[in-house]
């Protein structure tokens, strides 16, 4: 059998974000606003970036144009959470969430035209599949408006953009450095930001500062961390035009079934339609025969 290193880092990273993605608004719930949960998370990639660094000797890329690769990918994707936050107070999280989980899609074009990535039969069909199942498991049934004028979709397509347009660069960045100088730089420019949703919280409301509050978010928030560490190694190994899509799709499935077990929460129709898409996407995508890796040129990087 064709050993597939990262098949193995999309597993375990798409375990993390799924497992993450049940409890994530357990804070929120008990009084611990999701603007602090972020600073929380900036917090949390601190020991994942120093344990990874200890890993390579304590080797740090610090050319510029590495330090310039690893600073847009990491504010393109803390970026993009800050802005969600915000998007999601002017506008319906219904229409917003499906908008966003399709980030894949920039990927996996950019990916295809300015990689030159390619996948066979199995893995397209595979990468359909999961770019199809995406937008369904994000589904949320419609519930009072709450949108305020059309920013919410302005910053809906930003994030859209930024997601997708971050996951392509994984792949560049990690041909001229290594992982664990990625992580680095996403572990400081998320730090960087923290300020700003401190700035967004509003301390006007009750904030519980208690074990159920910033103690229980670490540890949620911890699986993020690790997540997006195991998320860096599998596009050093493996195609962004399979990765991005698999993670996106199988990921929710998880928090689903999660929730289905702890919350007694039975999944939508068009949820559950959804989970039985991505299982397929995965089969087909894991299934994808292993193919040499193609280099990326000097125009790519």
């Amino acid at each position: 059998m064709t050993r597939k290193p990262w098949l193995t880092s999309t597993i375990v990273s798409t375990l993390c974000f799924g497992v993450w993605g049940a409890f994530i608004d357990a804070p929120d719930r008990a009084g611990f606003p999701a603007t602090l949960s972020y600073v929380v998370w900036a917090l949390t990639m601190v020991p994942c970036a120093l344990f990874a660094l200890r890993l390579t000797g304590w080797t740090l890329a610090r050319e510029r144009r590495s330090v310039w690769l690893g600073a847009v990918i990491g504010f393109l994707g803390a970026g993009g959470q800050v802005l969600l936050f915000e998007a999601l107070r002017l506008g319906p999280a219904y229409l917003i969430f499906p908008i966003v989980s399709l980030s894949p899609v920039v990927t996996i074009l950019l990916s295809r035209l300015l990689l030159g990535e390619r996948a066979g039969a199995r893995g397209w069909t595979g990468i359909a599949l999961a770019l199809a199942a995406i937008p369904l498991l994000s589904y949320q049934p419609p519930g009072p408006s709450t949108a305020s004028g059309p920013l919410w979709l302005v910053l809906a397509l930003i994030v859209f953009v930024a997601w997708g347009v971050q996951a392509y660069y994984l792949k560049p960045a990690n041909e001229r450095m290594t992982s664990e100088s990625i992580f680095f730089y996403m572990m400081v420019t998320g730090l960087l930001l923290a300020p700003v949703t401190v700035w967004m919280t509003d301390f006007s409301q009750p904030i519980n500062w208690g074990p159920r509050g910033p103690w229980l978010a670490a540890l949620i928030q911890s699986l993020n961390a690790v997540g997006a560490l195991c998320l860096v190694y599998a596009f050093r190994h493996g195609k962004a035009i399979i990765v991005s899509p698999l993670i996106n799709a199988v990921a929710p499935v998880i928090t689903v079934l999660l929730s289905l077990l702890l919350y007694r929460v039975v999944p939508h129709p068009v949820v559950a339609t959804g989970m039985v898409v991505a299982v397929v996407a995965m089969v087909l995508i894991a299934l994808e025969p292993e193919a040499p890796a193609q280099a990326v040129t000097e125009r790519h990087a």
